[in-house]
């Protein structure tokens, strides 16, 4: 059997995250054995790699929720040898031997093609995090917001999920305003398209049921008081596209916005979206992602820089996106 280097995760003695090598024979069930090239860091494998949260559920892991590469070996009828691939989600990486990792062996049906005109680095430099910030974006089309009605906030504006959706909304000609706890990120994120840029403070404590009318839509990378702070404020009959959970899991909110201004919340999952909406959304990014701000808001790292990246991506210390070479 030939081995490849990966990322393995184990939990006894202790919870460990360590560079090693597997075998062909450990890879797990599936009818398509991927040559990885490239993945990324996003927040959850950054909890996967420390364990600060309880993302891995099976043991040994290779972490990494992203990947993309070319088909080595297949037997699923829409993929063949030689084609560029791109995975996001599908539980890789938490139940499924994931993306740091020379190969995979996964399910076809998690497989999108490499969108036309996107190399398989910027695949990465999208990844879950843009993704999910595509997904927010045409959820919140599909509730009828537009530009016109008034401006859009993203939470959590210097993360990977944040950065994107700035960039996207702003092409769209929304005016867009970036809330942050990182000042010194203003430039970056006025660069990336964002026409004011706030201090996260003013939404992250508790708040009043419902507060001046500031935005007509929201997407909120960061939840609890936060989310209900960028609800309260939400524009009469606006939408918030929820997407993340960085301030915490709970929502200490009142239904005075839903019941009193209409406001739509909704909510955004990126893990078992259904293929043919991945579809969707990837050719979405292919066209309207413009390259040279993906490329300002990336920054690439060898796969020996994964275990302490994903490290720093919890203490805040990561902007944008992070692109990582593995083969």
């Amino acid at each position: 059997m030939s081995k490849f280097k990966a990322i393995r995760i184990v939990k006894e003695p202790a919870y460990a995250a360590s560079y090693s090598e597997f075998d062909d024979s450990e890879l797990m069930d599936g009818d398509v054995t991927v040559r990885i090239s490239h993945s990324t860091v996003n927040y959850k494998d950054g909890l996967a790699i420390t364990g600060k949260s309880p993302v891995v559920r099976r043991f040994p892991m290779i972490p990494g929720i992203d990947f993309a590469g070319v088909v080595e070996t297949s037997d699923h009828a829409d993929f063949k040898p030689g084609d560029a691939v791109v995975l996001t989600g599908w539980g890789v990486g938490e139940t499924h031997l994931g993306g740091y990792a020379e190969r995979a062996r996964v399910k076809g049906d998690w497989l999108v093609p490499l969108p036309a005109g996107l190399s398989p680095a910027e695949a990465m430099a999208v990844g879950t995090a843009g993704f999910t910030a595509m997904l927010s974006v045409l959820a919140l089309e599909k509730q009828g917001m537009t530009p016109d009605r008034g401006p859009v906030l993203v939470t959590g504006a210097a993360g990977g999920v944040g950065s994107v959706a700035i960039s996207l909304l702003a092409k769209a000609g929304w005016t867009v305003i970036a809330s942050t706890g990182r000042a010194e990120e203003t430039a970056f994120l006025k660069d990336l398209g964002a026409k004011d840029v706030i201090d996260r403070a003013q939404l992250s404590a508790p708040g009043k049921p419902l507060g001046k009318e500031r935005w007509a839509a929201a997407v909120d990378c960061v939840g609890s008081h936060t989310l209900a702070n960028v609800l309260a404020q939400t524009s009469y009959e606006g939408a918030v596209a929820a997407c993340g959970l960085a301030q915490g899991m709970d929502l200490p909110a009142s239904v005075a916005p839903f019941i009193l201004r209409g406001i739509a919340l909704l909510g955004i999952d990126s893990v078992m979206k259904p293929k043919a909406m991945r579809l969707v959304a990837w050719e979405r990014l292919a066209r309207d992602l413009d390259r040279k701000k993906l490329a300002e808001l990336s920054t690439t790292i060898g796969f020996d820089e994964v275990i302490e990246t994903g490290k720093k991506i919890l203490e805040g210390k990561v902007r944008g996106r992070v692109i990582v070479e593995i083969g």
